[in-house]
């Protein structure tokens, strides 16, 4: 695992600034340090209302008495997807309007609940009910 995370956290950094410095020498400075603000305020702005639309769904679904399982999962997609927006960089903001976007969220959760299966199945995983 330490060294997933170390790969994690050293490769996508210079990934980014490979792709920042290569999208800065064909665009310019200028229009990218534009591109980089306008992604992050289109990211806070989808994520704010991505965000307020789920805690609505949620108070529905604990109004009629049900437990919001599919709703908690939406909101750790979009939690992850804020802050990936809030990162600086273009695989980073991707990712995160990948996670926001709600069809494209649907896909990652049917993979996530794949994988869910397999580590809960492994015994890798497990949950405990109170």
């Amino acid at each position: 695992m330490f060294i997933r995370l170390l790969l994690l956290f050293t490769f996508i950094p210079v990934l980014e600034l490979i792709i920042l410095i290569k999208v800065g020498a064909w665009i310019g400075v200028a229009p990218t340090i534009a591109l980089i603000l306008l992604t992050g305020l289109a990211g806070a702005y989808l994520a704010r209302t991505q965000g307020l639309e789920l805690a609505f769904r949620i108070q529905r679904e604990l109004n009629q008495g049900r437990l919001p399982t599919e709703e908690l999962l939406d909101g750790a997609m979009i939690l992850v997807g804020g802050i990936l927006l809030l990162t600086p960089g273009f695989c980073t903001d991707l990712s995160g309007f990948i996670l926001l976007v709600p069809v494209t969220r649907q896909i990652c959760k049917k993979s996530v609940r794949l994988w869910m299966k397999r580590y809960i199945d492994q015994g890798r995983m497990t949950i405990h009910r109170y």
